[in-house]
């Protein structure tokens, strides 16, 4: 996507001008970057997935239809929950990896939206899948890359990609795609993941029994989409205190619907 040197010009005068922050309904975040910014950063490394099918092999959503139905419906589900921040800034638009080997799920700045068939096939019911997504979510709601970037002083590669330079755009698609959140953004994203499923019918705290089920299993295999901090204890005990402090009733696991999905995959 070409810009006018008017537009890099006003990005970069944004990016040194303005204090944007961003909330996530208990504090405020310095970020440099603006929502816009976040947008165009976030369209630019999705376009650059799609054409990469050798590394990122997308699923046929004209091929398998019910499979999308039920992920979009999923998060049409967390979006409507009336606790996303961008709801009608950012696309959220979906897509699944097809790729049974990687137990995988991002969320690029501005609301694209990735899951991995291995992710899919590792959990056992919808309501954890929600749990996933809603962390997800939480990620690009919270704004927490180009959080991240402000403080690792990246302006110099947001510039770069806006302006068109394709090396730097494959370098931060790599990048988007295996950070590493700190501590704290983190325990943001779990933290938003029960909010927004608190008002459905699933198990708010469902991303702590996804943390149970790697516990159990010895942390043997752990996706690389959460970091190793805080502890999956912790995250399980921080998953349940918020969602009891938030007074959340929903108890459904869609087990069944879950399993069925699966079935529809194409190995």
């Amino acid at each position: 996507m070409k810009i006018t040197s008017k537009l890099v010009l006003f990005s970069f005068t944004s990016v040194l001008l303005l204090a944007a922050c961003s909330g996530n309904g208990k504090k405020l975040n310095f970020n440099t970057f603006t929502v816009q910014q976040d947008r165009e950063l976030g369209a630019q490394v999705a376009a650059e997935i799609d054409a990469n099918q050798t590394e990122y092999p997308l699923l046929d959503s004209a091929s398998n239809t019910e499979v999308y139905a039920y992920l979009y419906a999923m998060r049409d589900k967390i979006l409507n929950s009336g606790n996303v921040v961008y709801k009608d800034e950012f696309p959220w638009r979906l897509r699944i990896i097809q790729d049974d080997s990687t137990l995988n799920a991002f969320c690029t700045p501005g609301g694209y939206i990735y899951v991995y068939t291995g992710l899919m096939r590792y959990l056992d019911s919808e309501d954890q899948l929600a749990g996933v997504l809603g962390h997800e979510i939480g990620h690009a709601d919270l704004r927490h890359s180009t959080r991240q970037m402000t403080k690792s002083n990246s302006l110099s590669m947001l510039l770069a990609v806006l302006a068109g330079d394709r090396a730097m755009l494959q370098q931060l698609t790599s990048t988007i795609v295996n950070l590493k959140f700190s501590r704290n953004h983190e325990t943001e994203a779990d933290e938003a993941s029960v909010r927004y499923l608190c008002p459905t019918d699933y198990n708010a705290d469902a991303g702590a029994k996804f943390f149970e089920k790697i516990q159990a299993e010895g942390g043997a295999g752990q996706p690389e989409f959460l970091s190793t901090h805080p502890a999956p204890a912790n995250r399980i005990e921080n998953f349940k205190k918020v969602r009891t402090e938030m007074g959340c009733t929903g108890e459904q696991e869609y087990k069944n619907e879950h399993q069925r999905i699966l079935s529809l995959l194409p190995r």
